[in-house]
């Protein structure tokens, strides 16, 4: 049987193709995305609750120093073999080592419906994962930028952008208020999770096809970039993930986060960071290419990865 997340991902794909009126109205989406980022944040928030928060230092500064080493290594090959001019290469690995959302919430999603179980503060390691690769990809970009933004500028769009300050704000809230104290928010924040992702995938293979003319004038390195670097980055993900002593289910996700890519946050801190770099050529593999192969393929070939490693 095919996954029903998956298959809302295909509807929105083939409205796009037949050039459908299904785009759902933008401030709808936002509401959702919000919903969204909330009830991740709430349920990490519960699962840090129950542990010792000092236990997620040392697998957060493992998961950190390899999500900027692989934001290095996208932008040399980006740089190299992709011939992108410096301040592209930047903009382009700045998206590949931040981490989306939605992916995460589709592997959530696959893993529970598989029976795996996996670990409410991976969260925790979501919030952290969307910063560092913006900072390098910054630093990395800056010296092609003609006017670049200030820094406090950057450190502002990220800390203050919603995919962080919700998540932290949603973590905060569910620790301080426990498992009990969240119970009676359970209906709408967790028993709704589900369908949520549903309509957010639908509007996101709708806009995939939209991509796709912005893809073809980038060339076929970039779609082969957009499938090959994030097998190669979830295979070092999972690694990582063995190494600090994570479970199958956790070693899945954190191959997910490092396979993914922001759409969300990297656009939005890019444009401040480095306003000169095109950005369309930066997102649109990860829109018309890197999003859709995970959602359809690679969550599910990540796990066996991970459970054939056991």
């Amino acid at each position: 049987m095919f996954d029903p997340v998956v298959l809302f991902f295909a509807l929105g794909v083939v409205g796009g193709v037949l050039k459908s009126d299904l785009e759902l109205p933008k401030a709808f989406v936002e509401a959702l995305t919000i919903f969204l980022l909330l009830a991740l944040g709430l349920k990490g928030g519960v699962a840090i609750s129950k542990t010792d928060p000092l236990a997620l230092i040392g697998p957060a500064t493992a998961l950190v120093a390899g999500a900027l080493i692989i934001t290095l290594v996208a932008f040399l090959l980006l740089k190299h073999a992709g011939r992108l001019a410096r301040i592209d290469a930047a903009a382009t690995a700045a998206h590949y080592g931040s981490v989306s959302v939605i992916t995460f919430v589709v592997a959530q999603t696959y893993l529970a419906d598989n029976g795996v179980s996996f670990g409410g503060q991976m969260a925790f390691y979501l919030a952290v994962l969307e910063v560092p690769a913006l900072v390098l990809a910054a630093l990395l970009g800056k010296r092609d930028e003609t006017r670049p933004g200030p820094w406090s500028a950057l450190i502002r769009e990220i800390v203050c952008g919603k995919s962080v300050l919700l998540l932290i704000g949603g973590m905060v809230i569910g620790a301080a208020s426990g498992e009990a104290g969240i119970k009676p928010f359970a209906p709408l924040f967790f028993d709704l999770f589900k369908g949520v992702v549903c309509f957010l995938l639908l509007e996101l293979g709708f806009k995939t096809v939209s991509q796709f003319p912005e893809l073809r004038k980038s060339g076929v390195f970039l779609a082969i970039f957009g499938v090959t670097f994030p097998l190669c980055a979830a295979v070092v993900g999972i690694f990582i993930a063995r190494a600090v002593g994570f479970g199958v289910g956790d070693q899945t996700l954190t191959a997910v986060l490092f396979a993914s890519a922001s759409y969300i946050a990297a656009p939005s801190a890019m444009r401040v960071a480095l306003p000169h770099a095109n950005l369309g050529l930066a997102i649109a593999p990860v829109v018309a290419v890197t999003f859709p192969f995970n959602v359809m393929i690679g969550v599910s070939l990540y796990h066996r990865i991970a459970a054939g490693l056991a």
